[in-house]
Parts: C-alpha cells; sequence; structure tokens
C-alpha cells in the first residue's frame, strides 16, 4: 500500500486517530503515575480515599481539560449556536435549538470522556488502586483472620497491599486477598470498557441512522467542516498580521512589510503611556471597539508626530514573519 493511498485512508478518520492518540497517551501517564506517585499507606479509613482519590481525581481532572481544550464547547457558552441561522418560530423552532444544544454537548461530551474512561479502565485493570482502597473490606474465610475483633481485623487486612507489613505466618492469607481484589477490579475493568465500547457504538448507530444526510454525504459534510476551520485559522491569522501591522506603522512610521525605510516616527513618550499596562476588549459602541491598547492609541490619535528623515534608506531583510 503507497503512502497515498493511507493518507486517503486516514482522510475523514481524524476524530478516530485522535481518540487512540489520546487513549495511548493517558495509559502511558498512567503506568508513570502509578510507578512513580503512587504508594498506599496501608493504614485503616486512609486506604479507601487514597485509592478513589488516585482513580478519580486525575480522571476528573483530565475530564475538565477535555472540555476545556475543545472549541466547540467556548462556542456553545460564549454564544448561541443557532446565531447566524434564519430563528424560526414557536415550538419547532425552540425543538430545533435544543436539538442543536444537546448535538454539540454530546459531540463535546463523547471527546472529552475518553481520557478519564481510559484512565479508570486501566487503573481497573491494573489493580493496584482497587486493591489499596478495598483491602479493609476483604472478605476472608481464614480462622487466623476471622477469630480476631473486628478493628483488629481490618488493620491487619489494611495491610495487604503492603507485602512488608505483612507477618511471614500470613503470607497465603494475603496472597489470597490480593488475588480476590485483583480479580475483583479487573472484571470491573473489563465491564466497564465492554459497557463503554457498546454504549459508544449504539450512539454512532442511532446518531447516523437520525442524520438527514446520507453516508457520502455526511462524510463531504465532515471534510467541509475541517477544511472551512482550517481556512479561517489561517486568514485569521494573516488577518490579524495586516490590521496589526496598519497599528504598528502609524506608531512606529514604518511596519515589516517595507522593503525599504526612509521615515521613522519618533514615539512621544505619552505614546509609549498609552499603549503600555494591561488592557481587554474594550466596546466602544455597538459597531465600535478596541483588541488593544495600541488599537485606541491608532483610532484617537492623529497621523501627527515627531519624524526621522533617514539620509540613506535602510532596506529590512526579509523574514519569514514579514508579510
Amino acid at each position: 500500500m503507497s503512502f497515498t493511498n493511507v493518507i486517503s485512508f486516514l482522510k475523514g478518520k481524524e476524530t478516530i486517530i485522535f481518540n487512540a492518540l489520546v487513549a495511548l497517551v493517558t495509559i502511558g501517564g498512567q503506568q508513570l503515575f502509578s510507578f512513580f506517585a503512587f504508594n498506599c499507606p496501608c493504614k485503616v479509613d486512609r486506604n479507601l480515599f487514597y485509592g478513589l482519590a488516585f482513580m478519580g481525581v486525575p480522571a476528573l481532572i483530565l475530564l475538565i481539560v477535555g472540555y476545556a481544550l475543545n472549541d466547540q464547547t467556548w462556542r456553545l457558552i460564549m454564544g448561541n449556536p443557532s446565531r447566524g441561522r434564519p430563528q424560526e418560530a414557536g415550538t419547532r423552532g425552540a425543538l430545533r435549538r435544543y436539538k442543536l444544544v444537546c448535538f454539540v454537548c454530546c459531540k463535546i461530551t463523547g471527546r472529552a470522556v475518553v481520557a478519564p474512561i481510559t484512565w479508570i479502565s486501566v487503573t481497573l485493570l491494573n489493580g493496584a488502586y482497587y486493591a489499596c482502597a478495598l483491602s479493609e473490606y476483604a472478605v476472608v474465610d481464614q480462622e487466623i483472620v476471622t477469630r480476631l475483633p473486628e478493628r483488629a481485623r481490618q488493620e491487619l487486612l489494611a495491610t495487604m497491599p503492603c507485602p512488608r507489613l505483612v507477618p511471614d505466618n500470613l503470607t497465603l492469607v494475603r496472597d489470597e486477598v490480593v488475588r480476590v481484589l485483583m480479580y475483583q477490579s479487573q472484571v470491573a475493568g473489563w465491564i466497564l470498557i465492554a459497557i463503554v465500547a457498546v454504549s459508544g457504538f449504539l450512539f454512532v448507530c442511532i446518531a447516523r441512522w437520525l442524520s438527514p444526510l446520507s453516508f457520502v454525504h455526511l462524510n463531504y459534510w465532515s471534510r467541509y467542516v475541517d477544511n472551512e476551520q482550517l481556512l479561517m485559522e489561517q486568514t485569521m491569522d494573516q488577518h490579524s498580521k495586516i490590521f496589526a501591522s496598519q497599528h504598528i506603522k502609524k506608531f512606529f512610521g514604518f511596519s515589516p512589510e517595507n522593503k525599504e525605510v526612509k521615515d521613522i516616527r519618533i514615539p512621544a513618550r505619552d505614546d509609549w503611556r498609552l499603549i503600555s499596562g494591561a488592557d481587554m476588549f474594550n466596546v466602544i459602541s455597538e459597531e465600535n471597539y478596541h483588541y488593544s491598547l495600541l488599537h485606541s492609541w491608532s483610532d484617537e490619535m492623529s497621523d501627527d508626530g515627531k519624524y526621522l528623515h533617514l539620509d540613506e534608506g535602510i532596506c529590512l531583510q526579509p523574514s519569514t514573519s514579514a508579510l
């Protein structure tokens, strides 16, 4: 299979590839995290919180990061997802908007949960976190353990994840406890993977069955959206450079795209003061706004200023950042 055929095969499967990479990175991170950071306290009432914290907190952080890194999240939060479309009145229009919000939320969530579910699944298959968390609640039929008082039995079982704390005469008991807990953890892990796999497949099937587009048309729409976003980012980058260049040229008397500079503007002290400091997007009126202090200065100040004429023009060396 040629390289071109491989590219053609992968075209349109960016989501699958992205999710696979996220899962692989999460698995690698979990293994490193478990090796370097996890150390079960082997104490009653501490094991449970410690084990669950190592299972749940990283998964929660990964979920939040997954939401935060998705542009669709901010599109949904910062504006109406149906903005720019003709608004349908009545129940039909409201239903359409709710369906759109639900579709976007499901799409965002579907990508955001890949990493946390992978983390939880791998930790369950590993078994160490689960064994630490639930060791003191393990059921043991050995007489040497059952004849102990309840508190003493819990304290003993809590030490099972730590081989060095277990007496030599209880080595077989420890092996049995750890084996049972590992079995429970790994079964739970495979059940979670199966549930997620079946649920994800059914969700995709239902979503495509309800889609008004045919299979080929859906692929075309997906590629169009990706290409539109790519071209939009490239155009915004170029547009913002040109727009900023106009303000910089007014401030300094030239901008990077000038091949030869014969005059430069000497900014006054007040000019430096007006463009210095912290700033944010500033709304002047319904149609006027300022992106930065330099933008504000450029709009409000006249073209007058002190210019210095250069006896010989300076040729600027072309650079990759020049327009």
